[in-house]
Order: C-alpha cells, then sequence, then structure tokens
C-alpha cells in the first residue's frame, strides 16, 4: 500500500538505504541534496515498509501544495530494487490523484504503460579513461590539443575559492537570467559548496578564469551542475579541458551526468564526449491547466 508522508514523518535511514541500493539511483534525490534544493519541502510516496520511494517536492501558493522539481534537480520519480512498472503505475496513478502538478520529472529508468513526454539526457557510465578518451569525437580530441600559445600560458585549477567562482558565475549568466533566479542559483551553489558536495574546476588564461564547471560528487555519480565561460575565450577550449579533467579523477569508479540540456549548441558540446542518450518521462500542467482542473473538478 502506498502511503504519504511528510518531512517529519520520514525514515531517512530506510530511505536512504532504499535510494542507495535502487535500480534506478539519482544523486538528486539524496536527502541532503534534495533538503537543499527544495528548502525542506518534499513530501515522501511509500510503498509498505520503504520497499519503494518516491520523493515529492513542492511549493506552497494560495493555500495548496503545488508538485515542482526544485532548480538544479532534474530528475526523481520512483526507486527501488528493480523497477517494475505495475509499481511505478501504481505512483503515479496515486500522485495524480492526490496532488496539484505542476512539473514532475521520473527517472529515466522508470517505465509505465501509459505514454508520457520525455527529455533528453546524456550520461557516461564508469569505465576506464583511457576508454572513455578513446571514445570521444575527433573536434573534441581537437579541442583538447590546446594551441601552444594557450598550453604554455594556462592552468587547471581543482580548488576555486567560493567567492571567486560566484562572482563569475554571476557575470557569465547575469544577461541570460533574472536576477530573482540568479540570486536562487547563487545561494543554492554555496549551500551545496558548503555541504562538501560541490566542487569546482577552473581554467585559468595568463592568470585570468575564464571557464568555470560546476559539479556535485555523490556516491555514485558526478552531475555536471554547470558550465560557464568568459564570453571572449569560448574558443580557447578550457571547458573540454575540465571536463576531461573531471572524467579522469572520477569515471573509473563514478557515473557522469551531464544533466542534458534544450540548447541544441550545449547539447552538441556534450555529444562530442560520445556520452549514452537516456529520455526521462516527465508530467507538466500550465497555470491555467491547473486552475481549469481547480474550478472544474
Amino acid at each position: 500500500m502506498i502511503k504519504i508522508l511528510n518531512y517529519s514523518e520520514i525514515d531517512f535511514k530506510k530511505y536512504s538505504e532504499c535510494l542507495i541500493h535502487s535500480k534506478q539511483y539519482k544523486y538528486s534525490a539524496e536527502k541532503v541534496f534534495l533538503d537543499i534544493t527544495s528548502h525542506r519541502r518534499w513530501d515522501l510516496l511509500v510503498l509498505n515498509d520503504y520497499e519503494s520511494v518516491m520523493p515529492i517536492p513542492f511549493v506552497k501558493k494560495w493555500g495548496f501544495k503545488f508538485v515542482i522539481n526544485p532548480k538544479l534537480c532534474q530528475q526523481l520519480g520512483v526507486f527501488s530494487i528493480e523497477d517494475n512498472r505495475e509499481i511505478n503505475d501504481l505512483f503515479l496513478e496515486f500522485l495524480e490523484k492526490k496532488y496539484i502538478i505542476w512539473y514532475y520529472a521520473f527517472n529515466a529508468k522508470n517505465v509505465f504503460s501509459k505514454p508520457l513526454a520525455t527529455k533528453k539526457n546524456y550520461y557516461i557510465a564508469p569505465d576506464n579513461y583511457e576508454n572513455v578518451r578513446q571514445n570521444y569525437s575527433p573536434k573534441r580530441k581537437r579541442k583538447l590539443r590546446l594551441d601552444q600559445e594557450v598550453l604554455d600560458n594556462s592552468f587547471v585549477s581543482k580548488e576555486i575559492d567560493i567567492k571567486i567562482a560566484l562572482d563569475f558565475i554571476e557575470k557569465s549568466i547575469s544577461k541570460i537570467i533574472r536576477s530573482k533566479d540568479l540570486r536562487s542559483f547563487l545561494s543554492l551553489f554555496e549551500q551545496l559548496h558548503q555541504n562538501k558536495g560541490l566542487e569546482f574546476y577552473g581554467f585559468f588564461f595568463h592568470k585570468k578564469l575564464i571557464n568555470l564547471i560546476a559539479i556535485e560528487v555523490s556516491e555514485k555519480t558526478v552531475a555536471l551542475l554547470g558550465t560557464f565561460n568568459d564570453p571572449n575565450f569560448i574558443k580557447t577550449g578550457g571547458s573540454s579541458i575540465l571536463i576531461d579533467e573531471v572524467l579522469k579523477k572520477y569515471i573509473s569508479t563514478k557515473a557522469f551526468d551531464f544533466e542534458g540540456s534544450e540548447i541544441s549548441s550545449v547539447e552538441e558540446f556534450f555529444r562530442g564526449f560520445r556520452p549514452e542518450l537516456e529520455h526521462y518521462p516527465y508530467l507538466q500542467n500550465s497555470k491555467i491547466e491547473i486552475l481549469r482542473s481547480k474550478i472544474f473538478n
């Protein structure tokens, strides 16, 4: 039987054990990551004694709970030892019956009887680094062969001061994101860094930071939470160098999750590392659709 547990009722030890041993494990469903990104606003759907679990983040508006994946949290969904279509269907039906859904993304391993819209994500499974690098596209391999002038005057730093990182991120995206959302992203990055899960890698050219990536390191996965660039040095190749450095360090024991993208140029950049493509299902309703459902139901 599926039941709803609010945050204070969750047995986090049982939840974490179910998640870490699940077929569908996602770092974004780990308690600490979800606590930070959702500000501890999440319920849990539980089948029997934590045989299967499904975290449900939400926001409160006008006295109602609206289900929505928080920022930086790409996939959630059902987690269990084996992915079971019938069990997933039960969770889906329960979710749609009990909650108002704004946007909820399941994980790529969840399968359902009825068709759902999907989005794309890219990942590289754990493997020997040399095997992974050998699989890069010819273009990506060329990007890793830096011009001599760049090679002689550049370096990679794996220990970027948080203030320097946040300042660089703010300058990189301030023109393409609303100020309110920018403040929210910067706050999340700072909190995740304080939790010791978030790492910054920087590429310096003539002692100037020109490329930065933010990665979240968990027990099984390294996730790319952001790629940030100085627009004056886009063609230098620093971002490729940084991701290659992370793969060199972690790919033998952890999967690398690119976190997908709806931007064609970013997607093309990811594909240069020859990752595997996966599709994850999601539910989404517009504010108008939600309003209609509340009026007419």
